[in-house]
């Protein structure tokens, strides 16, 4: 059976937030269509279209629908492997807007000069009729003209709809210079509206300048470019230095300095050479670097990231939703109030005018427009999720970054996460007449042809190349230890059940570790002790999280419970669960979460594949993401690129501060709207107020929204 075929379309000079909203509606009423998302913001449609169904004819449909609501709109298809704007796209992208911007300027200039002109010159009734029409014609046609197109298809209540009726009624009353007030500071309103939000679509895409336009594959005949797609993991591409690497791999060859920050946030260059791994979207800064390339393009670093970030608006917060909930209703209410304003009290007070109620009317069509709140609100939760990727943190959608705001409990993995999932040798105690680098050096050419992480970090304490040549004799007893023979003397090495089954007698040690004892000739030389460092932000991490208002901290780790013990009082954690298989980690999360219940969310930060099924289990899940397994990253909702716990509090800062910029704008242009209206009603607002406070208020709202993507 066939899956759904998935299109994505650019909507350029997409500038109606509300018609937006309208165009997702209609487009997910179709029959054949099963999922949709429209992102204002980005001006991108995505959906899935259920089979079989023909291309041309969904195509058909979606261009239908959306010429009919907003007909300027110009629609392009995407192909699978289109960034935010293809080079081309972007180009033409901003010379339409740059036309738009000076067309704005222009009409505006227009307006303004005819506007002011019958009062400067002191011009009689009908000169300055003349001028006020022409300047109303200049400032309003384009609205006007949207108006009657959308009032023939039967749709009403948008913004084009209530400023023609505003102005038309202002100019019926015999109010000209607010007729056209109402028009001219619509336009600029529209003006300064498109140019911030274009800013912070700019600000996004920028975020998502990491997407490499081309590799350098090597080939028999030389080096060629090729889209980064067609090449295959095994074959070697080469990055020359200020090129991205294009794909994820391992150096073969050359040494250099390579700029991770678009991927992790870190400012900090990090040095490469042979055998150092290197990923996709980072900037090779200094040397050539010839790389072999371990993964397909779709399952690279810099392709997930991409999908990660572009499909995060997709998933709405909850206050999204309903503020798009919240405008389908309030503009239809107003209008009827409006109405109702306008009609029944010159019948029902003697004495009242029409002409008075009518203008009173007019002040709710405009105040009444909801776009301050319609395109403000998802602006900051996407704005949020920028400002989150800038720090190396992809929030996988608005939904989850407002659930930040309601963790109360976070459970932590230790291994990877807490820790560095790296052994590292800690300590060096010999006796008998050894010495410490002696017993460390007899210890690394016993481990040589042992691939035990242990025996690797031993190997690195000791730091220096091996004489192979030295090593008469090799045996490694799975679950024991090595017994080697090196230059004629023979090395016993393991743990002190090991030893002591080999008639050795050992040195006792109590401490958290894991301890690897050796004795050289049947004599007891010392031990080593092994330990998994923590991380050098993670004390950081838990006292941040304390200070933000975390009430309950908890560790889960398979290790056993001594170092799991150690490990959490060093760092301040009080709930420790050790000694777990990855069945017992769900059970323990699901109990947290029963106890949690209605008391706030529970997040669950971890990094390996055995963490998976809880990060999946979890309210929120954290995924350490830099090295953290594929199976993790999938299963998260949050992904710290730059395996730090500390980037939890940033996350956390970023969820607060977006919280507060949505409310502020929500609370604000409902505020100001409620009192322009009331005072409106009153008589004791003009329509000059009203349309000063809606355009105000909504440039405001996006101004406001905007500090949030600089987080």
């Amino acid at each position: 059976m066939r899956g759904n075929m998935r299109k994505e379309y650019q909507l350029n000079n997409l500038g109606c937030a509300d018609c937006a909203a309208k165009m997702e509606k209609q487009i997910e009423s179709l029959d054949f269509i099963s999922v949709v998302h429209l992102d204002f913001v980005m001006q991108r449609l995505k959906i899935e279209v259920k089979p079989p169904m023909d291309s041309r004819m969904v195509k058909d449909s979606i261009y239908k629908i959306i010429t009919d609501i907003e007909d300027d709109v110009r629609i392009v298809e995407l192909d699978e492997s289109a960034d935010f704007l293809s080079k081309s796209e972007k180009n033409d992208h901003d010379y339409d807007h740059e036309l738009d911007e000076k067309r704005s300027i222009r009409v505006i200039l227009f307006s303004s000069v005819l506007l002011v002109l019958p009062w400067i010159l002191e011009m009689p009734t009908f000169m300055a009729s003349g001028l006020y029409f022409i300047a109303y014609l200049a400032a309003g046609a384009s609205v006007l003209k949207k108006a009657m197109n959308n009032l023939l298809k039967g749709k009403i209540f948008d913004e084009n709809f209530l400023m023609s009726i505003a102005s038309l009624g202002a100019f019926a009353i015999g109010e000209y210079p607010e007729g056209v007030a109402v028009m001219l500071f619509y336009q600029v309103g529209e003006y300064f509206q498109g140019k911030a939000i274009n800013r912070s679509r700019t600000s996004i895409a920028s975020l998502m300048n990491i997407k490499p336009e081309y590799a350098s594959l090597v080939t028999e005949k030389g080096v060629e470019r090729v889209k980064p797609s067609t090449v295959e993991p095994g074959q070697q591409i080469m990055v020359k230095p200020g090129e991205k690497i294009p794909l994820d791999g391992h150096v073969l060859s050359g040494n250099s300095m390579v700029d991770t920050s678009a991927l992790t946030g870190e400012s900090m260059p990090r040095d490469v050479m042979p055998d150092s791994e290197v990923l996709s979207g980072s900037i090779n800064q200094t040397g050539l670097l010839t790389v072999q390339v371990d993964k397909k393009y779709g399952d690279s670093t810099v392709s997930k990231i991409l999908e990660l970030v572009e499909n995060a608006s997709a998933k709405k917060a909850k206050t999204e939703k309903f503020i798009t909930r919240f405008a389908r209703y309030y503009t239809p209410v107003v209008v009827g109030i409006a109405v109702i304003i306008a009609l029944v009290p010159p019948l029902v007070i003697q004495g009242a005018l029409f002409s008075d109620w009518i203008y009173r009317a007019l002040i709710f069509l405009v105040i009444s427009c909801p776009c301050a709140l319609v395109i403000s609100i998802p602006l900051g939760f996407f704005g949020g999720i920028g400002g989150a990727s800038r720090k190396g943190i992809l929030v996988k959608g608005g939904n989850y970054l407002e659930a930040l705001n309601e963790v109360k409990t976070v459970i932590f993995d230790k291994t990877g996460t807490l820790t560095e999932g790296a052994f590292q040798v800690d300590e060096i105690y010999a006796v008998n007449g050894f010495e410490e680098t002696e017993i460390l050096e007899k210890m690394a050419a016993a481990e040589f042809y042992s691939n035990h992480p242990i025996a690797e970090s031993i190997r690195k304490a000791y730091g220096k190349k091996i004489d192979q040549t030295t090593i008469e004799d090799h045996q490694e007893i799975p679950g024991g230890g090595i017994i080697s023979t090196i230059s004629g003397q023979k090395i016993v090495l393991g743990k002190m059940a090991f030893l002591q089954q080999q008639n050795i007698t050992t040195v006792d040690y109590s401490k958290p570790g894991t301890v690897i004892h050796i004795a050289v000739d049947q004599q007891y030389a010392g031990y080593v002790v092994i330990r998994d460092q923590v991380k050098s932000d993670a004390a950081e991490a838990i006292r941040g999280l304390k200070e933000a208002g975390i009430k309950r901290l908890i560790m889960l780790t398979g290790d056993q419970k001594a170092i799991a013990d150690q490990i959490a009082n060093s760092l301040g954690i009080e709930e420790v669960y050790a000694d777990l298989l990855p069945d017992g980690k769900i059970e323990i999360t699901e109990k947290i979460m029963r106890e949690s219940a209605g008391k706030g969310k529970v997040m669950v930060v971890g990094d390996g594949v055995n963490d998976a099924p809880v990060l999946a289990r979890a309210d929120i899940g954290v995924s350490m993401g830099g090295l953290g397994s594929d199976a993790a990253i999938e299963a998260s909702d949050i992904v710290i690129m730059t395996d730090t716990p500390s980037s939890i509090i940033a996350a956390l800062q970023i969820a607060r501060k977006t919280h507060l910029i949505v409310w502020q704008n929500i609370i604000a242009a409902l505020g100001i709207k409620a009192i322009v209206m009331l005072l409106g009603a009153m008589g004791m607002a003009t329509i000059w107020e009203a349309v000063f406070a809606d355009v105000g208020v909504a440039l405001l709202a996006i101004l406001n929204a905007m500090r949030v993507i600089r987080s």
